[in-house]
């Protein structure tokens, strides 16, 4: 599967090696929807828990041979999904082809996912800053694949503190960050109903009212 046979993505590198690619997921967009249903289906999203007790705001799921968990004993990668005892669902070839291929245009020539985390965001959902860092190899990419309800990403700096840009992202964009960017903090603002058409050009009805992220990582 060529995600890009038709047409080569407009790509921006907004920040130090973060790399935007406009609208890319939708030329394949009907198969990687179709196997987000089937991954759902097998592993229900769910509101994690934070180890101090509170549920987070958006909904997860996740597939790949390793998924991200949040409990009361932390956060990690686990190959068991604690709600069922079961292997996490097994990547579908149009996400690996998705991830891989962002990552390639974004000069990350080797990446290979092995955890796809799923967060759907409800209206008012949001996420806080924090950092991807509980990976193996840092120098690996984080590929983050938007989909339904635009929203703000806030990317900041390597301390919590340092002020966020604002990225607006679309159904179909993906970011890609690595490199000298890879620890830095980000988070999502309140995700909004869109009231934008040029924004929310998908046909799918239950993304005209969520926003779902998909985020590739190498996570063993």
């Amino acid at each position: 599967m060529d995600l890009f046979k038709n047409e080569t993505p407009a790509i921006q590198e907004i920040l130090p090696d973060v790399w935007l690619l406009k609208s890319i997921a939708l030329q394949n967009e009907a198969i990687i929807l179709q196997d987000l249903e089937s991954v759902i289906l097998r592993a229900p999203l769910r509101h994690m828990m934070t180890p101090m007790g509170f549920a987070m705001s958006a909904a997860m799921s996740n597939c790949g041979d390793l998924g991200w968990v949040s409990d009361r004993k932390g956060y990690r990668y686990d190959v068991i999904d604690p709600n069922s005892d079961k292997l996490w669902p097994s990547m579908p070839d149009s996400f690996m082809q998705v991830s891989k291929q962002s990552a390639y245009l974004a000069g990350f020539k080797n990446f290979v996912p092995d955890a796809c985390l799923i967060n759907q965001y409800k209206v008012n959902a949001s996420m806080g800053l924090h950092q991807d860092k509980n990976e193996a190899d840092f120098n690996q990419p984080i590929v983050s694949v938007s989909l339904g309800l635009p929203a703000v990403f806030l990317f900041g700096g390597l301390l919590r503190s340092d002020k966020p840009h604002k990225v607006l992202l679309a159904h179909g964009d993906v970011l890609v960050w690595g490199g000298k960017s890879r620890l830095n903090f980000h988070g999502i603002m309140p995700v909004k109903a869109s009231q934008n058409a040029a924004l929310n050009t998908h046909s799918n009805p239950y993304l005209k009212n969520h926003r779902v992220n998909l985020t590739f990582r190498k996570a063993g």
